[in-house]
């Protein structure tokens, strides 16, 4: 079993069951239908609690986020010759993700009449469009991701197979706290991978894929969490 098996696998997870409760909340005839950013925000913490914990027995540690493999790196936790074949693998899972979320909700998808709601299913947009805003939000976000991760990943909690959970925590706090202003992406894998298969898929209805603020979901959280390797280096 191999690191980039496992980084797949957990990507696609990642993005499968966190855009799912995006689509089961968002999109029309759906029994979730309206159930609001609360259960969103949740449901991407357990999204990421199962992503991590099905990635750990495949030893690639379960990054499931470029920006923490960069971040990773930054600190001399990850080598650098293996960054980009990560972030490769992170970026195809998290399209594959969106592949079967696009499966399972395919007739909710074609029920759908607003194309914005089908592209939000897929990958984030910011509530109030204004670029300088928008990225900044996405690199605090990051960074409290980030430097979060940095923190637990040098600590001694013991938590055996649990330890995934303060993770999924974290998230949760970032998307109760920080998530209102661009749908808190904090990761360029999950927002790019799925958004270049809304413009792929064959989605009826559907209009552009917001290309002109798709590099916003990436650069936040790259500047996010390099700040965030740079603030924890600066420390130990």
């Amino acid at each position: 079993m191999t690191p980039l098996l496992g980084e797949f696998i957990g990507t696609a997870l990642l993005v499968l069951l966190g855009n799912g409760v995006v689509a089961s909340v968002i999109l029309a005839r759906s029994k979730a239908l309206g159930g609001g950013w609360l259960l969103i925000t949740v449901g991407w913490a357990m999204a990421v609690f199962i992503a991590v914990f099905c990635a750990a027995p495949y030893n690639s540690g379960a990054h499931l986020n470029p920006a923490v493999t960069v971040a990773l790196a930054m600190t001399g936790r990850f080598p650098w010759a293996e960054v980009l074949p990560y972030i490769g693998v992170q970026t195809v899972g998290a399209a594959f993700g969106a592949l079967l979320v696009w499966a399972a909700y395919y007739k909710q998808f074609g029920e759908t009449k607003d194309a914005g709601t089908k592209l939000a299913a897929f990958s984030t947009g910011p509530a109030v469009r204004n670029l300088p805003a928008n990225i900044i939000s996405e690199a605090v976000a990051s960074f409290v991701l980030v430097f979060g991760i940095l923190q637990l990943a040098s600590a001694s909690i013991g938590l055996g197979a649990l330890d995934a959970l303060p993770v999924a925590l974290l998230v949760m706090g970032i998307g109760a706290s920080l998530g209102g202003a661009t749908g808190f992406a904090i990761n360029p894998a999950r927002d790019l991978g799925p958004r270049i298969l809304h413009a792929l898929l064959p989605i009826q209805g559907k209009q552009g894929s917001n290309w002109s603020y798709a590099w916003v979901p990436v650069v936040g959280p790259f500047v996010g969490g390099a700040l965030a390797a740079l603030l924890y280096q600066a420390h130990i």
